[in-house]
């Protein structure tokens, strides 16, 4: 299998995108394509899946476009249906369609040899057995539903329609279809944006044994670093090629920058020396052969071009706190928060000059937590004392969903009233609102340009104690790497909420890790906490529905071992309503007395019972399930 684009180009409505294209997909070939935001990267997917049509390009070979080996191509599907009554597990089940119509025929198969045991019919059936094994028939169970806890979806949300979950979790649902589907060649187009750090680790995983090919376009540096083995980058409308990981690519970049750089320095002094000695001898007649000579060589040696500087145009604000705060510049004493329950309780100090990592995995209380400290949200018990002199800058998520009819020189002025014009512009400019750019709509900027501004104007009032909630989303590498230096200057105190590992490495130097059973606090980096951390269980989930390879096809029925089964099966029936019932005591002493919502530990004591009843009533179901299918099919 192979994809190749050669000296290919795109254009919208004549007006050229990508201006020169060389690319090459061999088989099973790990492909980062990374770059700016805006110069094109999804383009050239949708240029490889066919969507948009190519065109030749600028450069001199040939313009070619050629896939072979017949290689099937599987993208990402931007939505679901809203109204779809499909549910969760059946969408799943859809990525093994081959394997469930030959697991169709098997069952047809084995009912066939009880009355037709012939050697044709048996050779079918054997063949049948080979393919059921070599496409995964016997884990294709297992693996959807680790893979579905591993993105955070429950047992329960496996039979739930698709039109009960959010937009986000539709598009890791789609993500996850497209996953377990394995194309020949994935083509991906920043799959980490709605996972959380658990989901990202086992994409990751999932990515490194995957057998086919694919391409990602991502801004996750080390996301890309565990997945990939060759990196192409568009930079100037032309793509090139880095063979190893994002951090090799990094250095090789560096690398043929600064040799190009040199040799074309030194041919410049080359250059010069020739022309010189042209000028000196062109009129003697006894030297006017060398200096011809010199003139030919100089003309096949053609201009010094000195190679296009990097184009890492960024963001800047370096700035220090209009005043200090107190060494103690925020304590959480014994703070409980959550909105009807207690999402969880902190005790702990921050002081001035530290930096605070929150991370874990979605819907776990991270953003709770940011907006309880803002006093957004009221704590459930607990208090929030803030050190002397301490001045907040708070950056929310939801900043990106800013929908004003203003213009951003407007909007700006709006929250800086005694700035002068061009004093407005000046601050702008720093955050690339440059020209033209200040007279934009904010309801029409993108989400990255709407990051910037709210960066702008929290920068600009130079607080001493930054809080933000995701401040990374929307931005690429370059902007990033900005952010990231600018918060390792900065002499203030910082809380973060990140899913992005290679930020929260290189800026916080303590974290905050809701790990599933609690908030836990480290002193780490997440470089450090993640050689500590505990390995995510993912068992649990899969051994319910653990496949075990069938067993010979028996011809004739064993009564004894039918009537075995069924006993088994009474009595797992007994301990599962055992079991219900007490679960259903524990919910009647919520019912009852409602005030014990309040009791945080009272709630965390009856939810771990639930919890212990759930694990053991769930093997027991399991094992009930087994066995009915077997005495169905006996």
């Amino acid at each position: 299998m192979q994809i190749s684009i050669v000296n290919g180009s795109v254009e919208y409505d004549g007006e050229p995108i990508l201006t020169e294209i060389n690319f090459t997909l061999n088989n099973k070939e790990k492909v980062a394509i990374v770059g700016r935001n805006g110069c094109g990267k999804t383009t050239l997917l949708k240029a490889i899946s066919g969507e948009v049509e190519l065109v030749p390009g600028t450069g001199t070979s040939d313009f070619s476009f050629s896939k072979t080996g017949g290689a099937v191509i599987g993208t990402l599907k931007q939505s679901f249906d809203g109204l779809s009554d499909i549910t969760l597990e059946d969408e799943l089940l859809s990525a093994y369609a081959e394997l469930l119509e030959i697991e169709d025929k098997i069952k047809a198969y084995t009912e066939k040899l009880s009355t037709d045991s012939c050697e044709k019919t048996v050779n079918a059936f054997s063949r049948l057995n080979e393919d059921y094994e070599r496409l995964g028939g016997y884990t294709y169970k297992k693996e959807y539903h680790v893979a579905a806890k591993a993105f955070g979806f429950s047992e329960t949300d496996l039979k739930k329609p698709l039109c009960e979950f959010s937009g986000g979790q539709r598009t890791k649902i789609a993500l996850l279809t497209l996953l377990l589907s394995k194309p020949e060649v994935l083509l991906l187009d920043e799959p980490t944006n709605h996972l959380d750090l658990e989901a990202i680790e086992w994409l990751e995983n999932y990515l490194i044994g995957y057998k086919n090919a694919f391409i990602v376009v991502s801004h996750d540096r080390m996301f890309l670093d565990k997945t990939v083995s060759k990196v192409y980058e568009i930079e100037y409308g032309e793509t090139k090629c880095y063979n190893g990981n994002y951090t090799s690519f990094t250095i090789q970049k560096q690398q043929d920058y600064d040799k190009a750089l040199k040799d074309a320095i030194l041919k410049q002094k080359e250059i010069a020396r020739l022309s010189a000695l042209v000028e000196r001898f062109r009129y003697k007649p006894t030297k006017a052969r060398m200096a011809q000579s010199k003139i030919k060589l100089l003309s096949k040696m053609g201009p010094a071009e000195v190679p296009f500087a990097f184009d890492t145009t960024a963001f800047r604000a370096g700035f220090t706190p209009s005043e200090e705060s107190v060494e103690k510049a925020l304590w959480l004493n014994k703070l409980v928060f959550g909105y009807d329950r207690p999402l969880g309780e902190i005790d702990t100090l921050i002081k001035r000059g530290e930096k605070l990592g929150i991370i874990g995995r979605n819907g776990t209380g991270k953003s709770t937590l940011i907006k309880t400290i803002m006093g957004i949200i009221p704590a459930i018990s607990g208090d929030i004392k803030k050190g002397l002199h301490v001045n907040i800058g708070y950056f929310d998520q939801t900043m990106t969903q800013n929908y004003s009819p203003l213009t951003v020189l407007e909007d700006f002025q709006n929250s800086f009233p005694g700035l002068s014009n061009g004093e407005c512009r000046s601050s702008l400019a720093s955050f690339l609102f440059t020209g033209e750019d200040v007279f934009k709509i904010v309801g029409n900027l993108s989400g990255g340009e709407k990051v910037r501004l709210a960066l702008c104007k929290i920068f600009k009032k130079k607080p001493n104690l930054l809080i933000l909630d995701e401040p990374t989303n929307h931005m690429d590498i370059i902007g990033k790497n900005a952010l990231e230096n600018m918060l390792k200057e900065y002499s203030g105190t910082v809380i973060t909420v990140s899913h992005d590992r290679y930020f929260v490495d290189r800026v916080c130097t303590r974290l905050a890790v809701f790990d599933g059973s609690g908030l836990s606090l480290y002193p780490y980096t997440y470089a450090e906490y993640e050689k500590i951390k505990p390995k995510p269980d993912m068992t649990e989930f899969a051994e319910k529905v653990e496949e075990v390879k069938p067993k010979k096809v028996r011809f004739v029925s064993n009564e004894k071992e039918k009537n075995k089964k069924l006993h088994r099966i009474a009595v797992l029936e007994e301990k599962i309503d055992l079991l219900e019932k007490e679960k259903e005591q524990l919910n009647a002493e919520f019912e009852n007395d409602p005030s014990l919502y309040a009791d945080y530990k009272k709630v965390e004591e009856l939810n771990q019972k639930e919890k212990e009843l759930d694990d053991k009533i769930e093997p027991l179901v399991a094992e009930w399930t087994v066995l009915s299918e077997e005495v169905e099919q006996m």
